[in-house]
């Protein structure tokens, strides 16, 4: 039990320095009072998505809360895993800020691009075209070697893999929106992989 309070304390502090970014851009982006319809992402993904990324999240805050309310889904990890997640955890919180502030007013939750939407290629967008999905994967793959919880690494990884179902989608939208433009900038870049060469300067 003690492991486990080190643990929170550590998920807690990640937690206290991301998610008021997080926020911050969210609530900013939701200025225009814009309409987005998040039918155009497809019945099935409209209603899972959403509900596992609830789960993992919510779980994860209870292990935060007390972890003896999540002790019913833990499973034995060295603390070495344990700590590796710590390692992982902390470039991924650097690197979600990073796309938040890249992104700016941009941000959505679903496929569809707001009247005012900019094509980002600056920022960690010059290396792979969805780093928030990079972000997220890094990030569930943390809390389940943090927590050593099975419940929460079957949840974040249920709407990772949602996530990741729904990309080819989005990045329809996006030629539609955008065009050849948007066609260059996947023609030099990987969708979560950054490539081996170095990346061509943001346009």
């Amino acid at each position: 039990m003690a492991d486990d309070e080190t643990f929170r304390l550590i998920l807690a502090l990640g937690m206290a320095v991301f998610l008021p970014v997080a926020l911050y851009h969210r609530i900013r982006s939701q200025a225009s009072g814009e309409k987005l319809d998040r039918r155009q992402e497809g019945l099935f993904i409209l209603f899972t998505l959403r509900p596992c990324g609830l789960a993992a999240m919510g779980s994860l805050v209870a292990f935060v809360l007390n972890p003896a309310w999540m002790a019913w889904s833990s499973v034995p990890l060295p603390a070495a895993l344990r700590w590796a997640g710590v390692a992982i955890g902390l470039p991924t919180v650097a690197l979600g800020i990073w796309t938040f502030r890249s992104l700016g007013r941009n941000i959505t939750d679903t496929v569809v691009t707001r009247r005012e939407h900019a094509l980002i290629t600056s920022g960690p967008y010059r290396y792979v075209r969805h780093p928030f999905y990079v972000t997220t994967a890094l990030a569930f793959a943390a809390n389940a070697l943090v927590t050593a919880n099975w419940f929460i690494a079957s949840t974040g990884f249920a709407a990772l893999a949602l996530l990741v179902v729904r990309t080819a989608t989005e990045e329809g939208k996006l030629v539609e929106r955008f065009g050849d433009d948007y066609r260059r900038y996947m023609a030099r870049t990987n969708r979560f992989f950054p490539r081996l060469r170095s990346a061509p300067p943001a346009e």
